[in-house]
């Protein structure tokens, strides 16, 4: 279906000029795994020496890569071997029994020959179709062509492969100075709906020339992500498949402490390319046509917080008036008290932007619902809700809910 959609209203004008990693190449092309004449498979090779960290989605029907990922990452595996990824868009492998199993194995046996990786440190991805068998043997019959075409600049092939009904590739990166010398960073991801992360999102894939140790880098990915990828959501639907890798080549400057003047660096550009990935993501969320940034503060902790601004982010009462341009703030009345956080009706306030709604248990004296609906008409909005509680905070993201996601979501398979 990528590629059939009109492109998002609230995409990046173009993909970005991402820097190069040096110890990972890239590759993409189509095999024909669901479409023809559709770049579907994508291949990563990453040099001897680099650290993988990871998060992936918590589903109870998790699909056959996640959980060989899971698996060898658990394991550790010798990084002086390299790695390599693999991602088909089209079929996501998932709920297929013992099959997807079996076509998991196949296809990182035959990574492992094309690259020269062992299996151990092979991780693949698919995404698309739930309950249909993998024609792996497509993929596999690729792998010559995707090993021939290896190359540092081809990110950007990789992030189209990866795209199901995504209207555009996401991409995001920077480099930092530190201390000990530059960093830099580089990510890919693909998502568009059945998005309500209970981990990371979808498909993400970060690299980083920083030299790190994996618990090291896991623990900036586990933390990033709470506030990240843990933070959006465009229909309340979480996948089978999500998967989040942060891979390490060890090529560039040393980082052995997260509380370092190079290691603070390091996580606060970490922090601002899995933040634009993620709202790239929402941005793309399927049919939408608004972006909302919901801020929660003042309530009793941080657990609360999130409690309200997800009951705000993944109600469809709250999504369908954002499509409407309709400034309904009782809708996120509602919200608030569903979310099961302490509330108190008459410390609670809300703004639509600048613009104070409510207060003191009652509209706000000086709202109109004239100044309101000229708000709602804006592409980009922010509401805050405070609860007058306490001191805890949350961010959250997500769309609006128009005609357009029933369309494509009720066409998806045929």
């Amino acid at each position: 279906m990528a590629g059939s959609l009109p492109i998002s209203p609230l995409a990046p004008a173009a993909f970005p000029d991402l820097p190069e990693i040096d110890g990972v190449d890239f590759a993409a092309v189509a095999a024909g795994v669901r479409y023809s004449g559709r770049t579907d498979v994508m291949l990563a090779r990453l040099a001897p020496g680099t650290r993988i960290a990871g998060v992936f989605t918590r589903s109870a029907t998790r699909s056959a890569p996640v959980l060989d990922c899971e698996t060898k990452l658990a394991a550790g595996g010798d990084p002086d071997a390299g790695a390599a990824i693999l991602v088909n868009s089209g079929n996501s492998n998932a709920f297929t029994g013992s099959a997807g199993e079996a076509s998991v194995r196949e296809i990182c046996a035959a990574v492992a020959l094309a690259t020269r990786v062992p299996v151990s440190r092979v991780f693949t991805a698919s995404t698309g179709v739930i309950g249909e068998r993998l024609p792996h043997d497509r993929i596999t019959s690729a792998l010559g062509d995707l090993a021939g075409k290896l190359a540092p600049g081809a990110i950007e092939a990789a992030a189209e492969a990866i795209m199901t009904t995504d209207t555009f590739p996401k991409g995001a990166g920077k480099v930092v100075d530190t201390p000990a010398g530059k960093v830099r960073i580089a990510g890919i991801a693909k998502g568009s709906g059945m998005i309500a992360p209970d981990m990371a999102t979808m498909l993400v894939y970060i690299f980083t020339d920083a030299a790190i140790a994996q618990p090291v880098l896991q623990q900036a990915l586990s933390s990033l992500n709470k506030v990240t990828f843990n933070a959006i959501t465009v229909d309340g639907d979480t996948s089978t498949s999500d998967t989040l890798l942060l891979c390490a080549t060890g090529t560039g400057t040393g980082i052995t402490d997260l509380q370092s003047a190079e290691g603070t660096a390091f996580v606060a550009a970490l922090h601002d390319v899995m933040r634009d990935l993620a709202h790239q993501v929402v941005r793309d969320g399927e049919g939408a046509s608004k972006f909302l940034e919901i801020r929660v503060t003042g309530a009793r902790d941080e657990s609360d917080a999130r409690k309200v601004a997800m009951s705000i982010a993944n109600s469809p009462l709250v999504k369908t008036a954002l499509a409407g341009e309709d400034p309904n703030w009782g809708r996120i009345v509602m919200a608030v008290g569903k979310s099961g956080a302490h509330a108190d009706r008459d410390r609670l306030s809300i703004h639509f932007g600048d613009i104070l709604v409510a207060e003191k248990g009652w509209i706000a004296e000086s709202y109109t619902e004239d100044a309101g609906a000229a708000y709602m008409k804006a592409p980009e909005l922010e509401m805050t809700v405070d609860l007058g509680l306490g001191s805890g905070s949350f961010t959250a993201w997500t769309c609006d809910l128009t005609h357009g996601y029933i369309t494509i979501n009720a066409d998806y398979r045929s």
